[in-house]
C-alpha cells in the first residue's frame, strides 16, 4: 500500500461488513487521525469469547503519525477497544464528549493506564488544529447522550464522519436537535468524502422519536400492578430516565443491578443529565421488604448476558433478587446481531418462571439509534458529497446505502462500498484504491486477555462440534516397543460402552501407526509419530462415522 504525497487516504480498522468495532482513519502525508475505536460483540459460534477487538499493527507501525483519537459517542462499539490501543500507543491524545469521556475513564482505569492516558473532553464547538489537518464537529441525535459527528478538514475538503445518528427532532433529557446547518455549511465548504452510518439502510422510513418511547414507555408502567424489572443498556440514559421518571410518577422505589448500570447513572447523575430525588433509589434488602406494587428494579443485561443480572436472576442465581409470578420484565432495547438467540432464550426462562415480558417494537418499548432511508438520504442531500463510504454496516447494508446515496446526487463511481483495510486515496485527479493494510480479527476471552488467537477458537468449535478422542499409550523409541496401550478415550465424540467394535478398531490403528512409524527410523521423532496417529485417526473415525473429533495424542515415553 502506497499513500502519494498529494493524496488523502481513508480506512476502516474496523466496523466495514459488520456491526460494530468501529474504526476509522484519515492519513495525509505524516499525519493520521483516528475516529472512533470500538468492539464487536461475538457470534454464537465463538466460544468463550467476550467481544472482538481490531488489529491495531498498522496503526502500531506508524504511531508517530497519529495526532489525536476522537470519538463521536459513548457506546462500546465506538469506544470499547480505546483501552487495548492505549496498552500498545499510550501517547495517543483522546478526545471525547463528557458522558464517552466518563465511560472512557472508567475502563482506563479498569485497565490500570488512567494515569498515564492522555483525555480531553470534546463539544461540537471544539477545534483541534494539527500542521496539515483540522477536525471540527457537528451535533447528531442517537440512543447516547452528547453525540457528535466528526469533520477531519484537508487540503482536498472535509472528510466526514457521522457516527451513529438518526434526526431526532424532539429528544428527551434536554438534549439539542441535530444541528442541521452545522451540517450544511460543512456542504458548502465541500466535503470530500461521506462515511456515513448504514445501520438502518434496509428500513424506508423515518426512525421514531426517543420521545414516542418515552411515552409510551410510560403509559406501559403506569398500567402495571406488580413488581416492574426494566433492562436496558447502561449507557442508554434516555431509556433510563424514563423509566425514573415513571417509577417516580407511580409511587415506586429503584433499585440497581450491575456494575455498568450503577456507573451509568453515576455518571449521567453527575454530568446533570439524570435528576433523581433523594431517596428514590434503594438498595436490594430495603426493595425486599416493600410492596411488588411500590418496586421497579433496573438492570442489565437486555442482551441475554449469561452473567448480567437479569441472567442471573432469570436463572435463579441471583444472591438478592428471585423471581416472583406476576413480575413484568420490560426489555427496552432490540437484540443486536449475535445476541438473538441468547435474548430468545433468556425471555423463555422469564416466561417459565411466571414473569410477564414486555418486549420488541410491537410494544413501543424501543425504537432505533439509526436513522432509516429518508435520513440517510437527507444527511447526503445536507453534506454534498463529493465520494461516498457506507460504513457501520454488514456488506449488504453497505450496498443499500450505497444506492440510497446514488439516488441523492452522488455519481455511482464515486461510491465505495469497501472492506475493512481496504484504502482509498483521493487525490485532485480522482479516487483509487490503494491497496490493503492488514486488518485481522483479535479475540478477548473472559480473562480479559488479548488475541486468544483463530487457533484456539477453532479448537473450542471442532470440540464443541465433533468431540474429542484421546489415544494413549507408554513407547519405548529405544527398542521400538509399544509397551502398554494404546488406549483409547472419547469425550462428546461417542459414547464408549456403545461403541466397543469401533474403539477396538482405532486401538489396532494405533497401535499399527507406532509400530510403522518407529520402524522407519533409528531415532524415531515423537512429532512425526503424533502427526501421523492424526492423520491416520482422523481419516478412519470419519469413514465410519463421518465426524471428525480433535484427535490428541498422549505418548508416554519411557526413559
Amino acid at each position: 500500500m502506497k499513500i502519494k504525497q498529494n493524496e488523502v487516504a481513508v480506512f476502516a480498522i474496523g466496523g466495514l461488513h459488520e456491526i460494530g468495532r468501529n474504526m476509522y482513519c484519515v492519513q495525509y502525508q505524516d499525519e493520521i487521525v483516528i475516529m472512533d475505536c470500538g468492539i464487536k460483540f461475538p457470534e454464537d459460534d465463538l466460544l468463550g469469547i467476550n467481544y472482538v477487538i481490531s488489529d491495531y499493527s498498522y496503526l502500531v507501525k506508524n504511531r508517530e503519525k497519529i495526532k489525536a483519537l476522537v470519538v463521536s459517542h459513548g457506546h462500546e462499539d465506538h469506544i470499547g477497544g480505546i483501552p487495548f490501543l492505549l496498552e500498545k500507543i499510550p501517547e495517543i491524545p483522546v478526545y471525547a464528549t463528557p458522558f464517552a469521556l466518563a465511560l472512557i475513564k472508567s475502563k482506563c482505569e479498569e485497565h490500570g493506564i488512567l494515569d498515564r492516558t492522555e483525555l480531553h473532553e470534546e463539544h461540537e464547538d471544539t477545534v483541534l488544529t494539527f500542521d496539515k489537518l483540522k477536525v471540527t464537529f457537528f451535533r447528531t441525535t442517537h440512543s447516547i447522550p452528547d453525540t457528535l459527528g466528526i469533520a477531519v478538514h484537508t487540503p482536498l475538503g472535509a472528510v466526514v464522519f457521522t457516527g451513529d445518528f438518526k434526526f431526532d427532532l424532539t429528544p428527551v433529557m434536554n438534549q439539542p436537535a441535530p444541528n442541521f446547518q452545522r451540517m450544511a455549511h460543512l456542504g458548502e465548504e465541500g466535503v470530500l468524502a461521506l462515511l456515513s452510518d448504514s445501520t438502518n439502510a434496509e428500513v424506508p422510513q423515518f426512525t421514531k422519536s426517543e420521545r414516542f418511547v418515552a411515552s409510551s414507555l410510560h403509559n406501559i408502567i403506569t398500567g402495571i400492578k406488580g413488581r416492574i424489572i426494566f433492562a436496558t443498556f447502561a449507557s442508554n440514559l434516555y431509556r433510563v430516565s424514563t423509566a425514573i421518571q415513571a417509577a417516580i410518577d407511580t409511587g415506586r422505589k429503584v433499585a440497581i443491578f450491575g456494575r455498568s448500570m450503577e456507573n451509568g447513572i453515576q455518571n449521567g447523575i453527575d454530568l446533570g443529565y439524570l435528576d433523581v430525588p433523594e431517596g428514590l433509589i434503594v438498595d436490594a434488602e430495603a426493595i425486599n421488604s416493600l410492596p411488588p406494587e411500590k418496586v421497579m428494579l433496573l438492570c442489565t443485561g437486555s442482551q441475554g448476558e449469561p452473567l448480567a443480572a437479569l441472567s442471573r436472576i432469570a436463572n435463579g442465581t441471583h444472591r438478592q433478587i428471585k423471581l416472583k409470578p406476576h413480575d413484568t420484565v420490560i426489555f427496552s432495547s432490540n437484540p443486536i446481531p449475535g445476541n438473538t438467540l441468547s435474548v430468545n432464550q433468556l425471555i423463555n426462562k422469564l416466561m417459565e418462571g411466571g414473569a410477564n415480558v414486555v418486549h420488541g417494537r410491537v410494544n413501543n418499548v424501543h425504537t432505533s439509534g439509526h436513522g432509516g432511508q429518508e435520513e440517510l438520504k437527507l444527511m447526503v442531500e445536507l453534506t454534498k458529497p463529493k465520494y461516498m463510504i457506507p460504513v457501520h454496516g454488514e456488506y449488504r447494508m453497505q450496498v443499500v446505502h450505497a444506492h440510497l446515496a446514488q439516488q441523492a446526487g452522488v455519481p455511482a463511481e464515486n461510491t465505495f462500498v469497501l472492506k475493512n483495510g481496504e484504502v482509498v486515496c483521493f487525490s485532485p485527479e480522482g479516487a483509487r484504491i490503494a491497496g490493503d493494510i492488514h486488518v485481522k480479527d483479535v479475540f478477548v476471552d473472559t480473562s480479559g486477555a488479548a488475541d486468544v488467537g483463530n487457533i484456539v477458537v477453532r479448537d473450542r468449535q471442532i470440540l464443541s462440534e465433533e468431540g474429542l478422542v484421546v489415544a494413549v499409550a507408554t513407547v519405548d523409541y529405544k527398542h521400538k516397543q509399544v509397551l502398554a496401550g494404546p488406549d483409547i478415550l472419547s469425550r462428546g465424540f461417542v459414547y464408549m460402552r456403545e461403541s466397543q467394535d469401533l474403539i477396538n478398531a482405532a486401538q489396532k490403528l494405533v497401535y499399527h501407526v507406532l509400530k510403522t512409524e518407529m520402524a522407519k527410523s533409528d531415532k524415531p521423532k515423537d512429532s512425526e509419530i503424533r502427526k501421523a496417529i492424526i492423520e491416520s485417526l482422523q481419516d478412519f473415525l470419519y469413514s465410519r462415522t463421518e465426524r471428525r473429533p480433535m484427535i490428541l495424542p498422549m505418548l508416554v515415553e519411557k526413559k
